[in-house]
């Protein structure tokens, strides 16, 4: 069983309620729009990190996280990318990858959005943490939690930061 605290589009902004929320969890995964390779070394500090770079990402940011990452976590399949859109309306950038070898669990951010949505069709859960940031037009800044326990993705929680 893995804890995991997820979140997106910091814009280099580092807010130290991601240590209150993310403290006890196993892994922290960031979707992209890091801003400044500092807001990962912090992040690292709190947890083991896994993210993908984001548009406005820089060259640093660039050769340490790669644009898609594929891994399991548990029994679970997951698919990231920062821009991959939500079911029904997958990026086509990432669109092939998910129809030839549908992930369990694909993650995007990007639109500073909150979404938790099933793709009936493809059996995918999909999840976007919003923006964890302060530039954007976001009505709210979120995080999302949740546990990965074999092969269940369960538990999830979406903390308002204001």
């Amino acid at each position: 069983m893995k804890k995991i605290g997820l979140l997106s589009d910091t814009h280099s902004h580092w807010d130290e309620r991601y240590v209150k929320y993310f403290t006890g969890c196993d892994e922290i995964w960031h979707v992209g729009d890091f801003g400044t390779i500092e807001i990962a070394d912090r992040l690292r500090e709190i947890a083991t990190l896994r993210g993908v770079y984001g548009n406005i990402d820089g060259d640093v940011v660039r050769r340490e996280f790669p644009e898609v990452l594929r891994f399991k976590c548990e029994e679970v399949d997951v698919l990231m990318k920062h821009i991959g859109g939500y079911p029904g309306k997958y990026d086509r950038s990432i669109m092939r990858q998910i129809y030839d070898t549908p992930p369990k669990l694909f993650i995007s951010g990007h639109s500073h959005i909150t979404k938790v949505m099933f793709d009936h069709r493809l059996h995918i859960l999909h999840i976007n943490p919003g923006a964890a940031g302060l530039y954007g037009q976001q009505p709210v800044r979120t995080l999302v939690r949740f546990v990965i326990d074999g092969e269940q993705v369960k538990d999830l929680e979406v903390i308002e930061l204001g």
